[in-house]
């Protein structure tokens, strides 16, 4: 009964959201608290939806000043010169954009961290995008297809989950994917190139003037180098994992603040012109923490892998890796990971040990494709929130425009997989 009503509500709100009945906020604590109230949770509903706001609090707060970092960044005109470069080399080509956004997510998704990788790269690419006319839901869908091939990597937290779940190391999960990880990449280069060419096809060879170049002054050009050190530096630390995020973009941004606003009313104009956007990501995020709070403190997601493990014949257990390589993408939009990877995967693999499989092999198929490619399209996690808010895309629409190609990124792994035996 648990897992049926978590199926539901899960289902209830896919089919809200695609059809664009309501917005996603509605459906993110609406959906969730019927469902709680109809399974007679009720009484706890407010402990429930507490705890799922603790969660996704600290996401809420570095998101919060990642967007007045960058906002911050771009009106001080930080990113202009890498902007004019950029447009000079494309040439107003959208396809030459569309790879080079495809390249540099794959670059900076290496941290394996999704959040840094959609704040570093829509930052820098989406003032580009905004000057060619190019749509908003292309660098989403590629920014999310880069972003979930390189989120197998060990350091990552699927892999990583998997590796604690199963008890194992990079050596006997990681490295024998990797040649399906290299096609997947492969995929994802080819995919932007056919996307790009769709909208050079719709755009054109955009004639667009890179601009003169504005004189600074001497205390423009002293700022424009601080802020330059300071995301660098921001940047590196995020990359080196030294603190946590949200500690991170709240130092930068005071000191970002002292150097380009340090009046009260110059402070008073900035928030006044990015709080729409700040208060629009983080009202989503929370209204997420909602949704998987309930979901999972109501035992609807554990009941759910318990259910999926049980509806699974003997008679499947020499499919089960390919079975599980195929519905893993997919399940990344009812499953956290936490309860895929400790509470299904496990399961998965008892079951294909009992008989006669390879209990690794269940863990290898499991990372082609749940919460890999297919966490930027997950409603389940924050940072798809961080991905669409910061592009300011629908969830409906990014999930519609790139579920085909995230799925094919899997199913290209998978083949890979198959023909070089480690499934």
């Amino acid at each position: 009964m648990l897992a049926a009503s978590g199926f539901l509500t899960i289902g209830v709100f896919l089919a809200l959201v695609l059809s664009r009945r309501v917005s996603v906020l509605f459906a993110l604590t609406l959906v969730p608290i019927a469902a709680a109230l109809i399974s007679g949770r009720g009484a706890e509903l407010g402990e429930l939806v507490a705890d799922g706001l603790v969660t996704v609090a600290p996401v809420a707060i570095m998101i919060t000043f990642a967007v007045l970092y960058f906002s911050l960044m771009i009106d001080a005109g930080l990113f202009d010169p890498a902007v004019t470069r950029i447009l000079r080399w494309a040439k107003g080509d959208p396809l030459k954009i569309t790879v080079g956004t495809a390249l540099l997510t794959l670059l900076v998704a290496l941290d394996g961290d999704g959040a840094s990788t959609f704040l570093i790269t829509v930052s820098a690419l989406l003032p580009i995008y905004q000057r060619l006319g190019m749509r908003r839901i292309v660098l989403a869908g590629v920014v999310c297809l880069g972003a979930g091939v390189m989120n197998m990597v060990p350091w990552g937290g699927p892999t990583a989950r998997a590796m604690a779940a199963l008890k194992l190391d990079s050596a006997q999960l990681f490295l024998p994917v990797l040649p399906a990880m290299i096609a997947g990449i492969c995929w994802v280069l080819l995919a932007a190139y056919l996307i790009g060419r769709s909208e050079r096809k719709r755009l054109g060879v955009v004639s667009v003037e890179a601009g003169e170049r504005v004189k600074l002054t001497g205390a423009d050009r002293v700022r424009f180098w601080i802020n330059a050190l300071l995301t660098l530096a921001l940047v590196g630390c995020l990359l080196a994992q030294i603190a946590d995020l949200e500690v991170l973009f709240l130092i930068a941004f005071l000191v970002a603040l002292l150097v380009n606003r340090p009046s009260w009313q110059g402070q008073q104009e900035l928030f006044a012109k990015h709080a729409y956007n700040v208060v629009l990501v983080v009202v989503v995020i929370f209204a997420a923490g909602v949704f998987t709070g309930i979901l999972t403190g109501t035992g609807m997601i554990k009941a759910m892998a318990e259910g999926l493990v049980a509806v699974i014949p003997d008679a499947g257990g020499a499919l089960l890796p390919l079975i599980t390589a195929v519905a893993g993408m997919p399940l990344s939009l009812v499953f956290t990971p936490d309860a895929f990877y400790y509470g299904v995967v496990p399961v998965l693999a008892e079951t294909s040990a009992a008989l006669g499989g390879d209990p690794a092999a269940i863990g290898r198929a499991a990372i082609l494709g749940q919460m890999t490619t297919g966490f930027p399209l997950s409603p389940l996690t924050a940072s798809t929130f961080i991905l669409l808010g910061m592009s300011k895309v629908d969830l409906g629409d990014h999930q519609r425009f790139i579920f085909g190609w995230a799925f094919g990124t899997t199913l290209v792994m998978t083949l890979v997989a198959l023909v070089t035996g480690v499934l």
